[in-house]
């Protein structure tokens, strides 16, 4: 993703998501190194995918496909690749949230190796107050044994 995709990128996400991101977000993420990527289709942007690095912890941040091209495989191309990506740049584990009335996201997450390993009471906006945030955990690399 480049500062010249942001606009496109912010569009998709309004229109994916009830409460999305601003473009000062998606810039302020490009501008303090996260890795970000974009999926294009015939030259035009159909989705994205945002992750922080953080020494063999990777937290997947965002992950959004344009909704007329959902269905297609797309975001499960896009999961897989952003999953290479920090398993190459060290990553053992892939950390992300998802929300629970996000059906379609879980059952993604779940079928790639994701596992529920906690909640986050109240995490994200909803039309209704407030929505728990469920947290998932990918191994990408064995467990290390204990050394001792």
């Amino acid at each position: 993703m480049r500062e010249s995709d942001v606009p496109a990128v912010a569009e998709i996400e309004r229109r994916a998501y009830a409460f999305p991101w601003r473009e000062t977000t998606f810039r302020d993420c490009l501008r303090v190194g996260h890795r970000c990527f974009v999926i294009e289709l015939d030259g035009m942007i159909v989705g994205y995918g945002l992750f922080s690095l953080v020494f063999e912890e990777c937290h997947l941040l965002n992950l959004c496909i344009d909704p007329d091209y959902q269905g297609r495989g797309l975001g499960r191309l896009l999961l897989r690749r952003l999953c290479r990506i920090a398993s190459g740049g060290g990553a053992e584990r892939v950390y992300l949230e998802v929300r629970p009335s996000n059906e379609v996201a879980l059952g993604l997450y779940r079928s790639e190796g994701f596992r529920e390993i906690g909640r986050r009471p109240r995490y994200y906006p909803a039309a209704e107050g407030r929505e728990d945030a469920i947290v998932m955990e990918k191994r990408l690399k064995p467990e290390r044994p204990a050394t001792g």
